[in-house]
């Protein structure tokens, strides 16, 4: 699941780092530069779910940054490309 690719890139990119308050806990709701994201983490976890999906994100990371704010823009991104291959 999309959240589950954003959770372990989140840890990944944070290390011990990241908020004890998020392990477990990320939603829809949560912004991604909470999770410690910027525009190179957001291009990092685009391509995790690209991989997972086997879909490509057409956006650059400008588009995205601008775009996608948190966890439920990119679960909706994906589903959007998901429901076109359907």
């Amino acid at each position: 699941d999309v959240i589950a690719l954003i959770k372990k890139r989140a840890e990944s990119e944070s290390g011990e780092g990241m908020p004890a308050s998020f392990v477990g806990e990320i939603t829809i709701a949560t912004e991604l530069d909470a999770l410690g994201f910027d525009s190179l983490g957001l291009a990092d976890v685009l391509w995790d779910v690209e991989q997972a999906y086997g879909i490509k994100i057409d956006m650059n990371t400008a588009d995205a940054w601008s775009n996608l704010k948190n966890v439920g823009d990119v679960v909706e991104a994906v589903r959007g490309l998901l429901a076109k291959e359907a």
